[in-house]
Parts: structure tokens; C-alpha cells; sequence
């Protein structure tokens, strides 16, 4: 019996990393479809010689997707943006993009597709990210009515840029934002012991429910697997959510700095990412921050690891495995009892 074959969209990076050795583990053979086909060559040794194929493909490409998913029992599409440039645009690369993927997957007869979308995917988003990752879930399934719609919360992994990110920073920088707090700090008079207390942070900024890259791409693998998955869309978050300080807080308790969180109203910080948007690669994009205005958590009643008998791993378990690089022995937070 031929082992079946898995086209990957987008399989070189950090979530695809995972999800390609499980696929190579299970004896498939991977083509990894990207743009930089010899930027998939560390994936190599995750399987037998030949087993990982490099592809040419772009996804906004009609005939370079159909090449790629040509004899394809499965597809997978990973592609997505966090910013635009140039011709990759939200709309061609989430909408355009995911139309094709799952039209060339019809075509060619796959069995299976996974489309890899995002939790803020709403149509009603106030930012274009947003958005259209959901105009990318309705184009997938409408040219692929059996397509799997995944949604993660933020991946996280140790080639995260996410906990990577704020760790760096927490290397250089004396002080650390809290995005999502109240623009006036709330004042308090006169309560119980007779002191005027002042509450910079509210709620504690916007609220994430960050998910182990190792479970997303299991969720992948078990949506795969389960024929009751078919049309259906799961929400990918931890078993626990946090508030943007809390993330902070997590972040700097695991590489043992201190550092001073300062509230960070969007009034403020989108003054800061006009400018920071304007780099080849910007840290923040006023988008971006649309995007933080809203929580990042699963939806009360949504399918979830759990209805793929996944139990997600906790960030207290998985962080120290890889932030420990960014530790400092003489600014270790000492352990309390």
C-alpha cells in the first residue's frame, strides 16, 4: 500500500515544524509548499530520505497550488500574515490564498483539508486581520464543504514570537507595556483603611488563552483522523486564561527578571505604532492593536482540544524549557515557599 501524501502550505515554520514530524511519524509523505522551498531543508531529518519534499508553491498562485496539491490525499494550509507588505495583503493571502488552497484540494480529489485560521477570525472584527481570516474560513468552505476550520489562540513554542518577544525586551528594556489598560487610572477615597488607592491596571489589559504549538499541531493530526470533524470548527486555546499583566508577570517569574509593567492605554500605543509600522518588519502594527481590543479567548459552547481528546499543556510547564536563555543569575526572582 502507497503511503498517503499531505501537502503542507506554509509547513516551514513554526507550527508547521511540529506539525510535519508528526505527519512524517505517521509514515506520510510531506510536501512542504512555500515560497523558499530550500528554507524547508532543516525539515529533512524529521523523516526517511525522501520522505519531506520541499515544494515551489505561493498560495495566491492558482497554478503553483494545484501543482503542489496534485495526488494529494490531504492538504493542510498553515499560510498567514501579521502584517502587510507590498503585494501580500490580508486579502490576497488569508482570502485569496485559503480560495485556492481549498479549490485546487477539491480538484485534485483530497480527501482531507485543514484550514488554519485564528481566534479573532469575525467578521465583525474592528481590524482587517481579523476579518479576513474569516472571509478565509467561508472561501475555504465553500470550495471545500468538508474542510476543518482550526482557530488557535496565541501558539506558543520555543520559536514563538510571541513570549520570545516580550523576553527579549525584558533583556534591554527597564520596563515592560501592559496593552488594554484604562486611559484615566480609576481612584479610589477613603476606603477601608482610610487611604486613596490607585488602580493603574483595571482588568489587567486584554485577556489571552495562549496554546502549546505541540497541541495545535496534534489538533491537527486528530482532526485528520475523526470523519465527525469534517465541517466542523474547533477553537485552540490553554487550559487557563490571562490577562495581558498576568502574561507579563508569567514571562518575567520564568526567566527570573524584574521588570516595571507600565499600563499602556491604545490611545497611546497606536501613536507609537503609526511609526513602529513604517520598519520592514514592525513590532506593532496599528492593526494590530484593533486586533488587542478584543480578548483572545475560546467561545463559551465552541468545540476544543478537548473534543479531540487532546488535554493541552499548561504555559507554566512548557516556558521555562525554552525561555531560560533569557535569564540573568544576577536578577533571578528568588523561589517562595
Amino acid at each position: 500500500m502507497n503511503p498517503r501524501v499531505v501537502t503542507v502550505f506554509g509547513g516551514s515554520g513554526f507550527l508547521g515544524r511540529h506539525l510535519v514530524k508528526r505527519l512524517a511519524a505517521e509514515g506520510a509523505i510531506v510536501r512542504v509548499a512555500v515560497r523558499d522551498p530550500e528554507g524547508t531543508n532543516y525539515l529533512k531529518p524529521l523523516g526517511d530520505v525522501g520522505q519531506i519534499v520541499p515544494w515551489p508553491a505561493d498560495v495566491t498562485d492558482r497554478a503553483l497550488v494545484g501543482a503542489a496539491v496534485a495526488g494529494a490525499d490531504t492538504v493542510v494550509n498553515l499560510v498567514g500574515i501579521l502584517f502587510e507588505r507590498g503585494r501580500s495583503t490580508f486579502q490576497r493571502v488569508h482570502v485569496e490564498g485559503a480560495a485556492n488552497v481549498a479549490a485546487a484540494a477539491k480538484e485534485a480529489g483530497a480527501r482531507r483539508l485543514v484550514q488554519v485560521s485564528a481566534l479573532g477570525a469575525d467578521a465583525n472584527s474592528p481590524a482587517d486581520y481579523g476579518r479576513t481570516k474569516a472571509a478565509g474560513e467561508v472561501a475555504a468552505l465553500d470550495a471545500f464543504p468538508d474542510a476543518t476550520v482550526v482557530r488557535p489562540s496565541v501558539v506558543f513554542g520555543s520559536e514563538d514570537k510571541f513570549f520570545n518577544l516580550f523576553a527579549g525586551m525584558a533583556r534591554l528594556l527597564p520596563v515592560l507595556p501592559v496593552f488594554g489598560c484604562p486611559t484615566i487610572p480609576k481612584v479610589s477615597l477613603f476606603g477601608e483603611d482610610g487611604l486613596v488607592k490607585v488602580d493603574l491596571y483595571g482588568n489587567g489589559g486584554t485577556k489571552f488563552q495562549p496554546v502549546y504549538a505541540g497541541d495545535v499541531a496534534d489538533a491537527i493530526m486528530g482532526a485528520l483522523s475523526a470523519d465527525d470533524s469534517k465541517g466542523r470548527t474547533f477553537e485552540l486555546g490553554g487550559p487557563r486564561v490571562y490577562s495581558f499583566k498576568e502574561i507579563m508577570e508569567l514571562m518575567l517569574a520564568t526567566i527570573g527578571r524584574r521588570r516595571l509593567l507600565v499600563p499602556w492605554p491604545f490611545a497611546i500605543a497606536n501613536i507609537q505604532a503609526w511609526f513602529l509600522e513604517l520598519a520592514p518588519v514592525p513590532l506593532l502594527t496599528r492593526d494590530q492593536l484593533r486586533l488587542l481590543q478584543r480578548d483572545n479567548v475560546v467561545s463559551a459552547g465552541a468545540l476544543t482540544l478537548a473534543d479531540l481528546g487532546i488535554e493541552a499543556a499548561a504555559a507554566e510547564a512548557i516556558l521555562p524549557t525554552y525561555l531560560h536563555v533569557y535569564q540573568h543569575a544576577g536578577e533571578r526572582v528568588p523561589r517562595t515557599a
